[in-house]
Order: C-alpha cells, then sequence, then structure tokens
C-alpha cells in the first residue's frame, strides 16, 4: 500500500474537519459551544472547499481537437444569465439607469469575439466578491450567484484561450540593474557591486522591476555597459608580482594603556598637590582607585586582574589614537590580561584606528579574539565590523563591511576567533586625503574599523586581540583569473589559448554553446586587438568585454518567428532559454554549469528532471535573491527605505525590512500554504522585533520561526511592523495607506484613481483639527465627491488601528479607545484585525490565491500578464488550490506550465 503524500493528507485533514463541522452543526449542541467561532487556523482548511477551483478540470487548457475555436454559450445567457442579470442588475445598469456609467444590459454577450469581454471580466470580479449588486438594494441569492459565476468563468476561460492562440507576447527584455549584477558576480566569482554606476530601475504598474514594458537598452547605454564589463574584468584579473601585504597586531593592553597613562597622570597630581595632608592625600587616591574600577554603559577597557577600569576615547585629530603596522603577520598570545568590553543594547563599538596606509584594492582580513562577559546570560550577543574615517568635522564617512552578524557564544576561560573578510575596492567613499594629507595633520587622511556589539539586549562582549592583514590574496594570480585565464595545452598557441577562453567564457555569458562563427566572429576581433596590446591578457580582456556588452549577454533571448533550425538544435535552443527563464526567476541571474549542461542535453523540458533543477535551485543559497527581490517588489517594500520616524532604531528598521524576506523563505522551506501570508500562528523574527512585539525568550540577531500563543496579534504580513510602519504618517497610523497597499498588493484589487478637484482634508480648520483620525475620514467620506471611492477603501484600511505608526499593538489613542470595527461595501463588519483575517479567509481565499499566483507569474516571466494569459493562470491557481495552496508548489507549478514554457 503507498503512503499517502503531504498534499494527500492535507486535503484528507480539510475533508474530515468540514465532515466534523458539518456534523456538529447538525447535532444538537450547547449553546456556548455553538457561538463559538472557528479558528483562523480552521477558516484556512474549510475556505478551501467553498474554492470556485475546488472542482475546476486540472490540466492545461487547449483548444478542440477538430481546431475549430469554440463558440460563445449564448443559448445559456439567453436561458438563464439574461433573466438573472434582468432580476439584479438591470435596475441600476440597465437601459434607464447608468449607475457609474455602466450600463450591462448593452454589453455584447459574446464573450469569445465580441468587444466587451474586458467589462465582462469587470462584472465576473464584483459578482465574485459579492461586491455587486449591492446588499443594501438587493441581495442575490447564493446559487444565483454561482449560476452567474460559473458561466462567466467558462466564457472567459474560453475568450482567454482563443486570444492566446491566435495573438502573441513578448518577454524580450535587457536584464535589470539587480540581475546584471548578479550574472557579473556569479560569472566572474566576485561579490561585489558592478552595477552601481547604472540608474535605478522603473517600476511597472503592477509594482515589478523585471517588466518587459520598460527594460530596453539605447546606443549610449551600449556604451556604459561596455566600460563597466570592462572594469569588472580589470577587477577580477591581475598582473605582475603578487603584493605584499601590510600587517596589524593590536592588543587591548596597548589600547588601554593610552587612557591609563591619564589616570596616572591623575594620581601624581593628587600625591603632589595633597603630599603635606595625609589625610586628604588618602581620600584623594581612594576616590581615584574607585573611579578607576568603574564599569561603564559605554565602551571601556578593563584589567582583569587587577579590576582597574578606564572609558575607551577615540578623537580624529592629531592621529594620537592610530596604531602603526608592524613587519609580520600578527599572532595572538597565549595569555593575556587587559580586555575591551562593549557593553550590549545601542551598538556599542571600539574605534580602531589604522592610519593611512590601508591598501586601495584587495581584501582585507579582520580577526578579533572574544567572548562573552558574563557565563551564565542565556542572551547571546553578536558582532559587527564597520569601516569608516574621519578628516574633519564635516568630512566622515562609515559602513557595514560585515554581511551577517557573528553570535559571540563563548565564555571568557575559552574565548572564540572572529574573521571577517571584505574588498578595499567596493568601500566607498574612501578618505580622499589619505594620500595627500600628512598623518598628525587636518583634514587626518586616516581609516579606521570600528568593532561593534550589535546585540539587542544588555549582554557583554570582550576583546583582547585584534589582527589586520591587507590585500589578503589567498593564492596568486587569484581565483578570479585563473576562472578566466585557465591552464591549458593551448597556452603555448594564442590563438587556440584565445579561442579555448573566449568560447568557454562565451557559453556561460550567453547561457549557451556560441555557434562556429559566433566564435570566430570573436577570434577576428582579437587578432585587431592583439597588435595594440602589450600583453595576450589586455587582447583577450577587451573581447570579453564586447561579449558582456552584446545583445546576447543584456538581452533576455526570445524565439524568433523568422528563424528555422533543425528540429535538434530548435529543441537545444528551447531549453537554453527555458534554463535563461529559470535562472532568472529562481537566482535572478545566469544559469549555472548544470543547467546549462541539461539545457544542452535537450532534457531540461522533461517534467522529473525540470522539477528536480526547481528543487535544486531553491536549495541553493542564490535563491535568497528571489525572495529578496520579490517580496520587495512584491510588497512595495522601496517604500520602508524612507521611513525615518524620530526614535527608529536603525537596526529595529532592518529587522523590519527582512521580516516579511524570512517568513517567505520560511513558508517556502516547508512548502507551507501561501494562506500564512494572510494569517500564522507563527512568527519569522529576531530579538529585536520580538521586543517590539513582546515576545518573550527570544534572543539574537538571527532569524527564527517563534510559534504564537492564541492571544498575539500577529502572525502573517498584514501585522508585520515595517508593513505598518511604511504605511504610516507618524506620529499617526494612515488607514487610507493600509488599506490601498491590502487592495493592491495583497488582493490585486486596486482602487481606482481620485476624481479631479477632491478637497483635501482641512487641518487648518479647528474643529477637524480636534477629530481624531477617524472621526476626520468619516467627514472627508460624507463629501459625495469622495463617498464613491472611500466606501470602498476606508473600512479595510480601520481594521489596522489597534496598530500605531511603528507597527505596535496599542488600546487607545490619545486616551480614548481604539476603535477598529469598520463597515465593508457588501455591508460585513470587520472587528479590527482579527475581524479582517477571518473575513479574508472565510471570503477571499480564491481571490488572495489567485493574485498570489498572478504576482509569482509575472516576476518568473518578466512581463505583465493580459487577458490572455487568463485561463492559463486559472488553470495554474487550481491545481495549487487542489494541492494545498503550498509556496513550492506554485513555483513548480507556473515553472510546468505553459505559461511558462512556452515562448
Amino acid at each position: 500500500m503507498s503512503i499517502p503524500s503531504k498534499t494527500t493528507c492535507r486535503i484528507l485533514c480539510v475533508i474530515l474537519l468540514c465532515a466534523s463541522i458539518h456534523a456538529a452543526s447538525a447535532a444538537e449542541v450547547d449553546p456556548a459551544a455553538e457561538a463559538e467561532l472557528p479558528s483562523l487556523e480552521q477558516l484556512k482548511q474549510t475556505g478551501l472547499t467553498r474554492s470556485r477551483f475546488h472542482s475546476t478540470a486540472n490540466g492545461p487548457k487547449a483548444l478542440p481537437a477538430d481546431g475549430k475555436p469554440p463558440e460563445a454559450d449564448l443559448k445559456t445567457f439567453q436561458d438563464k444569465i439574461k433573466p438573472l442579470l434582468t432580476q439584479y442588475c438591470y435596475d441600476c445598469h440597465g437601459a434607464d439607469a447608468m449607475e457609474g456609467n455602466f450600463q450591462v444590459s448593452s454589453l455584447d454577450p459574446d464573450i469569445l469575439k465580441g468587444k466587451d469581454t474586458e467589462w465582462w471580466a469587470e462584472v465576473f470580479s464584483v459578482v465574485t466578491k459579492g461586491e455587486m449588486p449591492p446588499p443594501d438594494d438587493m441581495d442575490m441569492d447564493e446559487a444565483d450567484r454561482r449560476v452567474v459565476v460559473d458561466w462567466l468563468s467558462r466564457e472567459l476561460e474560453a475568450a482567454s484561450i482563443v486570444r492566446r492562440q491566435s495573438g502573441s507576447h513578448s518577454a524580450f527584455r535587457r536584464l535589470t540593474r539587480y540581475e546584471y549584477n548578479y550574472a557579473l558576480q556569479d560569472l566572474l566569482g566576485l561579490p561585489w557591486d558592478f552595477a552601481k554606476d547604472l540608474p535605478p530601475e522603473p517600476h511597472s504598474e503592477e509594482g515589478f522591476e523585471n517588466s518587459s514594458d520598460l527594460l530596453h537598452v539605447s546606443v549610449s547605454q551600449f556604451e556604459t555597459y561596455h566600460r563597466l564589463a570592462r572594469e569588472a574584468l580589470d577587477k577580477a584579473t591581475v598582473s605582475g608580482p603578487r603584493p605584499e601585504p601590510i600587517y596589524w597586531g593590536i592588543s587591548m593592553k596597548q589600547a588601554a594603556e593610552r587612557e591609563f597613562k591619564q589616570q596616572d597622570q591623575q594620581v601624581a597630581k593628587a600625591k603632589k598637590e595633597h603630599k603635606d595632608n595625609p589625610e586628604k592625600l588618602a581620600e584623594e587616591l581612594a576616590k581615584l582607585e574607585k573611579n578607576a574600577k568603574q564599569t561603564f554603559r559605554t565602551p571601556y577597557y578593563q584589567q582583569l586582574s587587577t579590576g582597574r577600569t578606564a572609558q575607551a576615547e577615540w578623537a580624529y585629530y592629531g592621529a594620537r589614537y592610530a596604531f602603526a603596522p608592524i613587519k609580520t603577520k600578527a599572532e595572538f598570545p597565549e595569555d593575556y590580561d587587559h580586555v575591551a568590553i562593549l557593553p550590549g543594547g545601542q551598538r556599542r563599538n571600539i574605534v580602531v584606528e589604522l592610519g593611512n596606509q590601508i591598501p586601495d584594492e584587495g581584501t582585507m582580513r579582520v580577526t578579533v579574539r572574544a567572548s562573552r562577559v558574563g557565563k551564565e546570560d542565556k542572551n547571546f550577543p553578536s558582532l559587527q565590523l564597520l569601516f569608516g574615517w574621519q578628516a574633519s568635522n564635516e568630512g566622515r564617512a562609515l559602513q557595514r563591511v560585515s554581511e551577517a552578524d557573528v553570535p559571540i557564544t563563548a565564555t571568557p576561560d575559552a574565548p572564540q576567533i572572529v574573521q571577517w573578510e571584505f574588498p578595499l575596492s567596493e568601500i566607498y567613499p574612501r578618505n580622499s586625503v589619505r594620500k595627500t594629507s600628512p598623518m598628525g595633520h587636518t583634514p587626518s587622511p586616516s581609516e579606521y574599523i570600528r568593532i561593534a556589539n550589535s546585540a539587542a539586549s544588555a549582554s557583554d562582549i570582550q576583546i583582547d586581540y585584534v589582527c589586520v592583514e591587507a590585500p589578503v590574496y589567498e593564492q596568486w594570480p587569484p581565483k578570479s583569473h585563473q576562472q578566466i585565464f585557465f591552464e591549458s595545452e593551448n597556452s603555448g598557441d594564442e590563438t587556440a589559448y584565445a579561442r579555448e577562453i573566449i568560447t568557454r567564457f562565451m557559453t556561460r555569458a550567453w547561457r549557451r554553446p556560441p555557434s562556429p562563427a559566433e566564435v570566430d566572429r570573436k577570434l577576428k576581433l582579437f587578432a585587431v586587438m592583439r597588435p595594440q596590446c602589450e600583453r595576450f591578457e589586455d587582447a583577450v580582456l577587451e573581447v570579453l568585454a564586447t561579449v558582456l556588452s552584446s545583445p546576447q549577454f543584456l538581452y533576455v533571448a526570445q524565439a524568433s518567428p523568422h528563424e528555422a533550425a533543425p528540429i535538434d538544435e530548435a529543441n537545444a535552443q528551447q531549453n537554453a532559454r527555458l534554463a535563461t527563464r529559470l535562472a532568472l526567476f529562481l537566482w535572478c541571474s545566469l544559469p549555472d554549469d548544470e543547467l546549462i549542461e541539461v539545457a544542452s542535453s535537450g532534457k531540461l523540458t522533461d517534467p522529473d528532471i525540470l522539477s528536480a533543477q526547481v528543487d535544486r535551485m531553491l536549495a541553493d543559497p542564490r535563491s535568497e535573491r528571489f525572495s529578496e527581490h520579490f517580496v520587495n517588489q512584491w510588497l512595495n517594500l522601496e517604500l520602508l527605505g524612507f521611513v525615518s520616524f524620530k526614535g527608529l532604531d536603525p537596526l529595529l528598521k532592518e529587522a523590519m525590512q527582512h521580516e516579511p524576506v524570512a517568513l517567505f523563505e520560511e513558508v517556502m522551506a516547508n512548502d507551507a500554504s501561501i494562506l500564512d501570508f494572510l494569517h500564522a500562528d507563527y512568527a519569522v523574527v529576531n530579538e529585536r522585533l520580538a521586543r517590539h512585539y513582546g515576545l518573550k525568550n527570544v534572543y539574537g540577531n538571527e532569524f527564527r520561526r517563534v510559534d504564537l500563543e492564541t492571544n498575539v496579534p500577529r502572525g502573517g504580513l498584514l501585522t508585520q511592523s515595517g508593513v505598518l510602519a511604511m504605511n504610516s504618517d507618524f506620529p499617526d497610523s494612515h488607514p487610507l495607506k493600509r488599506a490601498i497597499w491590502l487592495l493592491e498588493c495583497i488582493l490585486a484589487d486596486p482602487p481606482p484613481p481620485p476624481p479631479p478637484a477632491v478637497p483635501q482634508i482641512d487641518l487648518a480648520n479647528p474643529e477637524i483639527a480636534k477629530m481624531t483620525l477617524r472621526e476626520r475620514m468619516e467627514d472627508h467620506r460624507s463629501q459625495a465627491a469622495c463617498k464613491s471611492c472611500h466606501v470602498k477603501i476606508d473600512p479595510w484600511g480601520l481594521a489596522f488601528e489597534n496598530f500605531d505608526a511603528l507597527g505596535k499593538w496599542r488600546d487607545d489613542i490619545r486616551g480614548k479607545p481604539v476603535d477598529a470595527s469598520s463597515e465593508l461595501f457588501n455591508g460585513e463588519t470587520l472587528e479590527g484585525m482579527e475581524g479582517l483575517k477571518r473575513f479574508l479567509l472565510d471570503n477571499r481565499q480564491d481571490q488572495f490565491v489567485e493574485a498570489t499566483v498572478r504576482k509569482l507569474a509575472t516576476f518568473g516571466l518578466g512581463r505583465p500578464l493580459g487577458f490572455e494569459d487568463r485561463a492559463e493562470i486559472d488553470t495554474i491557481t487550481a491545481q495549487i488550490r487542489q494541492q494545498g495552496d503550498g509556496l513550492r508548489t506554485v513555483v513548480q507549478t507556473i515553472v510546468h506550465s505553459d505559461l511558462f514554457l512556452s515562448e
């Protein structure tokens, strides 16, 4: 007997749960139990049984076998649909009334060939959501609604298939700024920012940067791409002998002695001043000794054997705090008696000034020996590394150069070694006077590193020694150089070696094996360039720069309708283009060698092999790019970058920005239901966010899954502080912004733009100024020009009112209890965030799942979706709904769809 799959078990659970609920409703139960509402988790499961996709035929749609296009079902329209429209719609949208300037009675019922297909799609949308007919005017019987929805669904799907088969669509576009950067990183094996000189991308109406209708290249841009390509290749390759490194070895004893010297001077001064007064001298010395053993909430030095302490000081002028380099590589001493203490909670840091001899290029390696101060502390603090300089009172710069915070788990009796490496050429700006102004003068030419305790809680870290080395090369020439100029038996024959290098490079850069003619053209260019270059390598790099500035690299390839090719070659080309689409979707970059090899074999379109490649790619760290860029564009998180509310901790804001991505990755890793984005009984947070949310026993800066108690108003995207903060107007929340964000990003149902000359809320009016935000909205909505739109927007946003401008829970606003209840356009009442989640899970599951599918498909295809894609989106959504709505399932289903596989 076979073991049920996870999806099968999920569906069985739904069926059993629904059966138990039905049985319970039929039996006599206690009134109190009858009044108890199902949980949000139960609503996720029971909502599926009412899905219009629940019984939809599973599988790809196509035209009839005889090749004839389907005909419009006008008989059903005349017999069933028109009478229902007459009963429910014509009073307001008929020949005698045209509310909203819309007349249903005049629409052409031939949806397949008629001119009113888009209008029928609007009718389908409002009827499906229960917005029409308005409940205040007439309550539509659910059986009648189902008849209308089923007919419209079938006709719209058929119309979409016909239009897709008869039309064409284009995803021909260039790489986005971030795709270009990742492509060069993966191609050259260097994690640097190669696209910083490119302008930011515009956003499509759907919010995406990779949309084909926006991404084109002018002649001048090709010149820019050629320059950037040559600069990238120069960074990846080297010439001449290996640079000699510079070393620093800094003990905290050295650093502490500078501060202890001042204490010694104070002791000497007291002895001199009170040498004739033993009692006063003893009193002063006791005071100085007490001060010399106090602890601080700012960084300080401590001598462990005596307990002596001194606050860590630093000033940019005079080079008084700079450490000189040493001649040989520093080693950690076996014993130590002096440490620097970095208190936790406020990103406290010590400055290690290194002078003006830090190289321009190469890797800098910083290594420290560190431990926690306390042995019993549950909290594990963490370290960050920053690089900066200060030339004068005005001229300064500071940037974080460590990628991830390093948890410090070691105790003082067994400290741990922490090491960071970062490319010096990527630091911008560097100190511009470091080569012109002498040390000790102003402006100061010196540069420094800062070692910071990034813990959210007051968990202290101690450091005893710091080693610095630059430039660091593990091998010479470095790996990036050898990836291009690899060892070959042809290295003695320049032309043969150049052909080998260029062919291999073109295969990776162009995402397919180049034709012999294409390679020959590049060899001709090499022959022209070689006499003009001193070195063989320079001539080759000039050719490779043209490879990286060619349309074959910059543009996403598409099949040409005018190109004919043998079947095997056409299949290989189709597989190569599929590999490119897949890599851009899941890695935002180029296919790797394995994906190119599978595509070259013509096997990538095999369903099993394609599934295995998707799983492999999602398990690869490069898929984090997909999570980051899709989530940021889907949810319009760019807005959060502009939030600079007073008192907002930058590290908390950083955590807010990552929380939606962390939730997405958690759902993806477990193939959990995408309904978890609406509500989840867990959150993915770090310590700072946990404190912000009032969650206990969460320590450290790393994100992890935390199960939530049923009374905690969190879980999902809607209650994340970053989303709430970016849709606020500090110090107040902003229900209108939050409502529009929900409708646009989550439900893909954007409200219409405001009509011209809409009156603004007049805060200069003292009567309006003293109103609560809710009262102002009600007053604004009372105006005729505003009511028709705001009655459909405001209720969604008012449900968020228990969350302040920073997303913290609140029960009152300036002493008045929060009223987060609202009434939707269709008459349903929302009781705050709980009510909003209930309504969405109970009534809008299909809308949300389909919206999420559309967003992911739009991102994956790199083009806007049109009406002709509607049938395929419905098919994908039906398959996903029937398999439990898992996020990984969504990705797999999109990739296997005709929408993704076809060109």
